[in-house]
């Protein structure tokens, strides 16, 4: 049956309103509402009593009843932290610990290095506090205060209510501290009981932000790994924390790094239940080897064949077609029904998908809308004059098409595209191939700085009054807040 990811911060009571909302549609006999009765209640389409309401809610979000739906609340409920809405204090302890930590909100050095110049202020804080010694990598302070207070290892506390492990893991404020310094504080947590899976929910996103996730780092935004992020990384994997890790191998995939990668895969990654992250959260997480083909997805669409060929390597499925999990919000979506060599095609990678035909994949699809996309992206102008009968429905399928070659930087394939009738100021994605109006394709080029694209798209109709969805910005605006002078330089002029 179809699902629905749930709702950001889900409560029990915006789920009863919910359920009490369907139960009288469904009675007043809203043809809607009975089609979600009908698709989720065994007895079918039915003037439903509020039970059976919150039955259709909870296996509409993909909960196999009422209870379990309400027991996952409390788990998020009980994991949830929003660290990025600490405000600030006059605590020394707090502070240090508040701008010393990753908290993906307004991460920056500037507030790592204030963290700095509080502990320098109060270098006493380590003395009384697990939680700062931990951050600070304070072996010392750690065991007396550990001798003391064995508990207190893994003790929510401090200003986002993590245990020690994590502010540790978190911290960036001494990018000198050394290895003996951070590894011998973990150790010293971790021998008095501190969990190697210790982690929180952000915002109640049902992904866990880990320990090995704060060690390993990266993101969206300036988010560095720790100072020692393999070497703690592998000290907690060792203790035991899950290989499967969504939020690390998230954060990690947009570099072109993969020893993060070949760490995880040593220790598990694609293998096993999950962990106790899954166990908690259950279907809301990925299984270990959605997470992987989820990752070949990314490396696919963003030609890393590099990571293409690690993971294909190691055991990944590059041949059965796509299936998006049920019930979360994944970009693989968009790739429902289609495998791996078709995914690449259809995403202008096409040596990559030559690549896994040659490994055993079956040829991506050379006809309809499919053909005739992966024909343009390929520069392939002899296949597009013979599917040019799909060129209306390519239009209307993928109207933002020219936002994704501008993201590949597929010049040939945007002059190609506008001549077959796509517009040029369309809206789309420029992270990945799915159509979602965000920005034009001179706003990626005013964005990365390049001038040559902005001066095709200029010379193809590109209208740089267009704003973008997110932002409410022209591409002007994108230019001069990314440091773009040539490219402000061309656009000013053009602006009104």
């Amino acid at each position: 049956m179809p699902t629905v990811p749930l709702p950001d911060n889900p409560s029990i009571e915006q789920l009863r309103k919910q359920a009490k909302d369907l139960r009288d549609l469904a009675r007043a006999g809203v043809p809607g509402a009975l089609d979600l009765v009908a698709a989720h209640h065994p007895d079918g389409a039915h003037a439903v009593s509020l039970t059976g309401a919150q039955l259709v809610v909870a296996r509409h979000y993909g909960f196999a009843s009422w209870a379990r739906l309400k027991q996952h609340l409390e788990v998020l409920d009980h994991y949830t932290r929003a660290p990025d809405e600490v405000g600030d204090t006059t605590d020394p302890t707090d502070e240090f610990l508040t701008l010393a930590c990753l908290r993906y909100g307004d991460d920056e050095p500037s507030r790592w290095q204030r963290a700095a110049r509080v502990l320098a202020d109060h270098p006493e804080i380590t003395a009384s506090s697990i939680h700062a010694a931990a951050a600070a990598c304070d072996v010392d302070a750690a065991a007396r205060l550990l001798a003391v207070d064995p508990g207190a290892a893994r003790r929510d506390g401090g200003p986002y209510g993590w245990e020690p492990l994590l502010y540790l893991a978190y911290a960036r404020h001494d990018p000198a501290v050394t290895e003996a310094a951070v590894l011998g504080t973990a150790r010293l947590l971790l021998a008095h009981g501190a969990d190697p899976n210790a982690g929180y929910l952000w915002h109640g996103l049902p992904s866990p932000f880990t320990a090995l996730t704060g060690a390993l780092g990266s993101g969206e935004g300036d988010r560095p790994e720790h100072p020692h992020a393999f070497a703690l990384a592998e000290l907690l994997l060792d203790a035991g924390a899950d290989a499967n890790d969504p939020q690390a191998l998230y954060n990690r995939q947009f570099g072109t790094d993969d020893r993060h990668l070949v760490l995880l895969l040593e220790h598990g990654l694609g293998r096993g239940d999950g962990g106790p992250w899954r166990e908690r959260l259950g279907h809301t997480i990925d299984a270990p080897e959605e997470m992987l083909r989820g990752q070949l997805w990314w490396a696919l669409v963003h030609d890393m064949r590099d990571r293409v060929e690690l993971l294909v390597e190691h055991g990944v499925d590059f041949r059965a077609p796509y299936a998006a999990p049920g019930g979360r919000p994944a970009p693989l979506r968009t790739s429902d029904g289609r495998t791996p060599a078709e995914v690449a095609a259809l995403a202008g990678c096409p040596e990559l998908a030559r690549w896994l035909v040659a490994r055993g994949a079956a040829p991506p699809r050379a006809d309809g809308v499919d053909g005739l996309v992966a024909a343009i992206l390929a520069g392939d102008r002899e296949a597009v004059e013979r599917l040019r009968p799909s060129v209306a429905d390519a239009r209307r399928e993928r109207p933002a098409l020219v936002v994704w070659a501008a993201a590949r930087r597929n010049l040939a394939a945007i002059e190609l595209l506008v001549e077959l009738g796509f517009d040029v100021n369309a809206r789309g994605r420029t992270d990945i191939p799915m159509e979602q109006a965000w920005e034009t394709a001179l706003h990626e080029a005013a964005g990365r700085g390049d001038v040559e694209m902005a001066r095709l798209l200029l010379r193809l109709g590109a209208d740089p009054d267009v704003h973008d969805a997110r932002f409410d910005a022209t591409p002007l605006g994108w230019a001069e807040h990314f440091g773009q002078p040539e490219m402000v330089e061309l656009l000013a002029p053009l602006t009104g």
